[in-house]
């Protein structure tokens, strides 16, 4: 079956869906080990979440980029990620999607969150002709990302690595083995249908 355009896929369960992000190791370690960002971590300041792993790892160059050494699964309730869908605004102006370029500019004033498509990536990090979610947060989402909708924080450098290295080698069966199982997330459709721009 032929993959949407657009589409969140992400591991998820019943109650939380799994995204990710990378950091420095003094806010990534405090953060796995307590469960929850570290006061270090901006709750005033626009962060990017991902559901796709290979899209965080094509961002991070697997864990090795400087400043984005460690690797974070990051599972949040569905509740919350779903208010983030709720209250967003594409990234950039759509011809077609908004009336008018000031329309969309008084809309991403208003919203604290901002849907971006990016092009989904394969094991060779190379991009694929459908693309995945990115979600920015500002405004109130930060806070309530980190405060309110956090349940369990996992690093995923080490898996980021042996992934790596089986690609290095050729041996992409094993690789995908390891991959996160990411599924179409249900109602994201109905919840994106305003912003598939």
């Amino acid at each position: 079956m032929e993959e949407p355009q657009r589409r969140v896929r992400a591991a998820h369960s019943e109650s939380t869906i799994t995204v990710y992000q990378a950091y420095t190791p003094d806010i990534g370690l405090p953060a796995v080990r307590d469960g929850r960002f570290p006061a270090a971590w901006k709750r005033d300041r626009m962060t990017w979440i991902k559901p796709s792993f290979l899209w965080m790892m094509y961002r991070c160059g697997w864990g090795t980029k400087v400043g984005q050494e460690t690797v974070l699964a990051v599972d949040i309730t569905r509740d919350g990620f779903e208010w983030a869908l709720r209250h967003a605004c594409l990234s950039s102006y759509v011809h077609g999607v908004h009336p008018d370029r000031a329309t969309w500019q008084r809309q991403l004033k208003r919203t604290p969150t901002r849907v971006q498509w990016d092009p989904e990536r394969d094991l060779r990090l190379s991009p694929l002709p459908y693309r995945s979610l990115q979600l920015g947060l500002s405004g109130e989402a930060p806070r309530r990302y980190a405060d309110e909708w956090t349940v369990a924080i996992r690093d995923v450098t080490p898996l980021a690595h042996e992934i790596h290295a089986l690609v290095s080698k050729g041996d992409l069966d094993s690789a995908a083995r390891l991959l996160p199982e990411e599924r179409p997330y249900p109602a994201g459709d109905e919840l994106l249908a305003h912003l598939r721009g």
